[in-house]
């Protein structure tokens, strides 16, 4: 009886497999294959190259320095957004009227396509014309226009608050998933037992929410990893190359270069980056 529910399950399962497989596993296996076959238009053909392209990374600084800018961007991008994020959930499960159109104007920005986004961005930090140069300028924090994506510095921070604003919606309706799933009898139970607000969310809310809050952190991890449509939009990895990032930097080889040996292992690299970061949460989710 057990074998068969078994092979039904398999059965059940197989159309699922084949698809993840063609679509997950196959391109993954095919990259690899081609960072380890040199196939580039200098080349008459395929010559093995073994680890060469691998090789490579460790001496390329360029690789070394886009690595460095996408886990700063990580750490910044995703730590504002968990913190906004939080907020915004906690605005959310507290309202009373008005709720389900706060919720709605709250998830606007993260069902707008990130091209867009990056655009408008784009055009609000511009120096001339921007809103926020204007905003700014109103109430005495700049005294002159500030050529935002011109500057390394400054071009991180527009990316980085164009980031969190798309995103954070995505993070609160999360959380907010989580909140509502905290049962009301517990926060009874310590308002009886004299507990305040600040020690109902430290020992009650807190400790139910961590693994919705764990959930959150990991899907925007692996997502601000692969960053690139937004920096694509934004600086295109100017000014000179301060804001290239991972993802950026395998395109420009890939399609720009046509090198596709080194470009495949760029790619596997970031994979086996997002892969690493995956492992290091799940490991510390079960501790």
């Amino acid at each position: 009886m057990v074998g068969r529910k078994t092979y039904l399950t398999v059965l059940l399962l197989a159309p699922s497999l084949v698809v993840i497989g063609l679509v997950v596993f196959f391109p993954l296996l095919y990259s690899l294959y081609v960072s380890l076959t040199d196939i580039t238009l200098r080349s008459a053909g395929a010559t093995l190259v073994g680890l060469r392209n691998y090789q490579a990374l460790l001496t390329d600084q360029r690789f070394v320095a886009a690595a460095v800018r996408t886990l700063g961007f990580v750490a910044c991008s995703v730590t504002a957004e968990m913190a906004a994020g939080f907020g915004l959930a906690l605005l959310m499960h507290e309202l009373g009227r008005g709720r389900g159109l706060f919720r709605a104007a709250v998830l606007v920005p993260w069902a707008i396509p990130t091209v867009v986004s990056g655009l408008t961005w784009r055009w609000m930090f511009n120096d001339r014309m921007g809103a926020v140069n204007t905003i700014l300028g109103s109430v005495g924090l700049l005294e002159e226009p500030l050529a935002w994506l011109a500057r390394p510095a400054t071009a991180w921070v527009a990316i980085i608050v164009a980031e969190v604003w798309k995103t954070a919606p995505f993070v609160a309706l999360i959380i907010l998933a989580g909140l509502q799933m905290v049962p009301s009898e517990l926060y009874e139970a310590a308002t009886i037992d004299g507990a305040g607000r600040w020690r109902r969310f430290r020992h009650v809310t807190l400790p139910l929410l961590w693994p919705t809050l764990f959930l959150a952190l990991l899907f925007r991890t692996i997502d601000a990893l692969r960053v690139f449509d937004l920096v694509t939009v934004m600086t295109g990895g100017g000014p000179a190359g301060s804001t290239e990032v991972l993802s950026l930097y395998a395109h420009k080889v890939l399609f720009a270069h046509l090198d596709f040996g080194y470009g495949s292992a760029l790619t596997f690299a970031l994979f086996l980056l997002v892969m690493g970061c995956s492992l290091a949460y799940a490991r510390q989710a079960v501790r």
